[in-house]
């Protein structure tokens, strides 16, 4: 019989920003989360991470925000009690206890849902992708996140990232048309005709007519997609029917059930899948057929995660069928391998033993057990921020 889930732990860290990186709707800065240290009863360990944003909640009130305390206290009284001693490779049983335990909170389901996969790949000394079905993509192409930030700035960083080897840059648009189209057109002149260029209004726009106009004043950089222009699925389809570009949905595409919205609205060509948002791998890979059956495509996004958190999405684009699109998310690299280099960095140090990577425009997939690159444990005390929670069987 396999080793048992036999302890919970559960730490709140922070790590050091290279610079700010803001998004329309967002009100607290990133790098600020949780992460679960699941134990089994041979003592071999698993983590995961809760990259939970309270301002990060779908459309129209759909679901709602988690912060660390949120989550620490959802694990801590609900779903640790749910699922210690249980078996962390049957993640089917896993997701059913939690469930039952308490409806919602995502991302702490998908904060132990990384563990038990991380944990269970050790048990059988397989990296995670195996256990998600097997890898179709060994390197995945990352897209370099440009957030809310001054036009001089924006176009020094990617100048930078493009020189380091970056072929696909996302632009933070939606607070203001004007604005965005300068922008827009300022990044295109900088990168180059050769790269990816898209735009991402986390739902800013305030109609459908505004999105479209402000498309329109900037289709002629090359947009390679509109990623959630609008909020509401509905009005995201105005939008998807008058452009030419593809609409991508992130905020309202959390799980399978959107998608099929989605696929019956048309709303998108595109669906941004996370490791989050669903409530961990087994659930994203659900989303993913979903978009595989109805012959969209996707890449995985994130709220710019921690290590952890990272290695996760590394492991579900690696082996889900749908992923066509760069990723966008952090390439996770610790102090003392910073070379003053900028290209997929937002932080200035990070929680794993040696750097994600990363060479012609993608992130190598790791190959070791588990999610493949272990946690450094003194960096997790070093930026640890109060004290820990343990769930003990």
């Amino acid at each position: 019989m396999s080793a048992t889930i036999e302890r919970i732990e559960l730490i709140s860290v922070a790590l050091p920003r290279r610079r700010e990186h803001k998004w329309t709707g967002a009100t607290e800065s990133i790098g600020a989360y949780l992460l679960v240290k699941m134990t089994d009863s041979s003592g071999r360990t698993g983590w995961g991470e809760a990259t939970a944003l309270k301002d990060w909640a779908g459309e129209f009130g759909r679901y709602f925000g988690e912060s660390r305390s949120i989550v620490a206290c959802v694990i801590k009284d609900y779903l640790a009690p749910a699922i210690l001693g249980s078996q962390p490779g049957n993640i089917v049983e896993l997701h059913e206890r939690m469930d039952r335990a308490i409806k919602g909170y995502p991302y702490a389901k998908a904060a132990l849902d990384m563990a038990a996969y991380d944990l269970a790949a050790r048990q059988s000394n397989l990296p995670v992708y195996r256990l998600l079905g097997g890898a179709v993509r060994k390197t995945i192409p990352i897209a370099h996140s440009i957030g809310l930030i001054p036009f001089d700035e924006a176009e020094r960083e990617v100048a930078q990232v493009i020189q380091e080897g970056i072929r696909a840059i996302k632009i933070k648009v939606g607070t203001d048309a004007g604005r965005d189209v300068e922008m827009v057109k300022r990044i295109r002149t900088v990168a180059g005709q050769q790269a990816t260029i898209c735009i991402d209004a986390n739902q800013g726009y305030a109609t459908p007519a505004e999105a479209i106009r402000t498309y329109r004043k900037i289709e002629s950089c090359d947009i390679a997609y509109f990623e959630q222009p609008v909020e509401g699925i509905e009005r995201m389809a105005q939008v998807a029917r008058a452009i030419d570009s593809p609409v991508m949905a992130d905020e309202s595409a959390w799980n399978g059930h959107d998608v099929l919205q989605i696929i019956e609205h048309r709303a998108a060509q595109i669906v941004s899948i996370y490791t989050t948002k669903p409530g961990g791998l087994y659930r994203a890979m659900e989303v993913a057929a979903v978009v595989r059956a109805a012959g969209l495509i996707s890449n995985v996004n994130g709220s710019i995660e921690l290590g952890i958190g990272n290695l996760a999405n590394l492991h579900l684009s690696a082996a889900a069928q749908c992923v066509k699109m760069p990723g966008v998310f952090p390439i996770s690299t610790p102090a003392e391998h910073h070379r003053g280099q900028v290209a997929g960095i937002y932080y200035t140090d990070d929680l794993l033993v040696e750097p994600m990577r990363f060479h012609d425009g993608g992130i190598e997939v790791p190959d070791g057990p588990g999610m493949g690159i272990e946690p450094d444990l003194n960096k997790i005390d070093r930026y640890k921020v109060g004290a820990s929670i343990e769930c003990v069987r």
